[in-house]
């Protein structure tokens, strides 16, 4: 929202303009921090977005903002800010406006004696489960500001590894997308054409040569009723995988692939690692840790297993007896945290396991981009050359003829 102000500046000298703000306090707070003296402000009378309110629909709240944001909490906690204080100074500095609504609900929420881990929890589209609850045993322990540390720490860390894998596929699928669309494109316009000059020739057309006529009158053929049988397959396909069954199935693709399927175990297990470690290190106990680690893997599989060790645990089992069951974690996993248990030091031995996988989950996408580059550019050499020697030898041939 957009108000008018009157005021005198640092200087002496009167001055107005506008500001934009969520509310006319918040509003103050801005002008007031630059050192003016507020004489008048009111609404501006020119509406902000659609009816007068600010649009946040296409607004998109990033890892990265909440991280950032954790280090700004932080830092204010460590310089001994409060926390009504805090939330109204970013809310009013926040520039993505969705994130900016939210940290003024969160604001106002405490205002009215809320705690801050229940004001949050009441926007679980930014703030999950695990943040909640690692700021909730923060406000226990009376270290908010090495929790929200911890938070962005983690936060960061999890964020980069995951790009980096989602980053090292986008490039291969690219490629493949691009590849298809240009071998569609010469089959269905170009060869036919071609096509009809080597039949009225007369001459005979070699085995691969008719191979490629045949795959090209098909898709002429058939192509548009593909498009809809590919299109209604994938509909079907995007539901069946947001059901039950959907997500085990995918989950277990994921992590079956070759080479691929051993880059996202690492990564699950650098997540759990990492999620159990911090949560530990905050104070949270071992079975809410487990099962907070269950909820945020990100895959069906490694959600079950923590499931299923949350209630070996709490039958009175050790962790490394009730993880040793599973073949998707690795033995030297289940040893490490052997250790740990038997020394009193599962995190310092979680901490050393998450560092491990995350160096695994880059090393194993840094040697994937490697290997990419010259495997795509063989196969599409090759697709490209058959296609090419199909038509240019037959061709070839009619004009040696002549």
């Amino acid at each position: 929202m957009l108000f008018k102000y009157k005021a005198i500046n640092q200087s002496g000298a009167e001055t107005e303009g506008s500001v934009e703000a969520i509310n006319i306090d918040i509003a103050i707070s801005s002008l007031q921090r630059r050192g003016f003296v507020i004489s008048t402000i009111k609404p501006s009378e020119e509406a902000g977005g659609l009816f007068g309110r600010e649009i946040t629909l296409f607004e998109h709240i990033k890892v990265k903002d909440v991280v950032i944001l954790s280090r700004q909490i932080a830092t204010l906690f460590t310089a001994q800010v409060s926390a009504l204080r805090i939330f109204k100074l970013l809310s009013a500095e926040a520039e993505n406006k969705a994130l900016r609504k939210k940290l003024v609900e969160v604001a106002e929420d405490i205002q009215g004696g809320s705690t801050i881990s229940l004001a949050m929890s009441k926007h679980p589209t930014v703030f999950s489960a695990f943040y909640i609850n690692m700021v909730r045993a923060g406000e226990e322990s009376g270290k908010l500001d090495e929790t929200f540390l911890f938070l962005a720490d983690y936060l960061d860390r999890n964020y980069e590894v995951s790009s980096k894998v989602k980053n090292a596929l986008i490039y291969p699928a690219f490629v493949i997308f691009t590849f298809v669309a240009v071998m569609s494109l010469m089959l269905t316009v170009v060869i036919p054409k071609i096509g009809g000059i080597l039949e009225s020739s007369g001459q005979a057309i070699p085995i691969y040569t008719k191979a490629v006529l045949a795959l090209s009158g098909f898709l002429v053929n058939f192509g548009p009723f593909i498009i809809v049988l590919l299109i209604v397959g994938i509909f079907f396909l995007v539901r069946f995988l947001r059901t039950s069954a959907g997500k085990d199935a995918s989950a277990r693709i994921r992590i079956s692939i070759p080479y691929i399927g051993n880059l996202y175990q690492k990564l699950y297990l650098s997540r759990i690692a990492d999620n159990m470690n911090t949560m530990l290190s905050s104070g949270i106990p071992m079975l809410k840790a487990l099962e907070l680690t269950g909820n945020v893997v990100d895959n069906k599989v490694y959600e079950e297993i923590m499931h299923e060790t949350l209630e070996a645990v709490k039958s009175g089992g050790a962790l490394s007896d009730a993880m040793a069951k599973y073949p998707e974690i690795p033995g030297i996993l289940v040893q490490m945290i052997r250790v740990g248990e038997e020394t009193g030091e599962l995190g310092n031995i979680l901490k050393t396991l998450a560092k491990f996988y995350q160096r695994e989950v880059v090393n194993a996408v840094d040697t994937l981009i490697n290997l990419i580059e010259p495997v795509m550019i063989v196969a599409l050499g090759l697709g490209v050359g058959f296609l090419l020697a199909a038509v240019l030898i037959p061709i070839y041939n009619i004009s040696s003829g002549l």
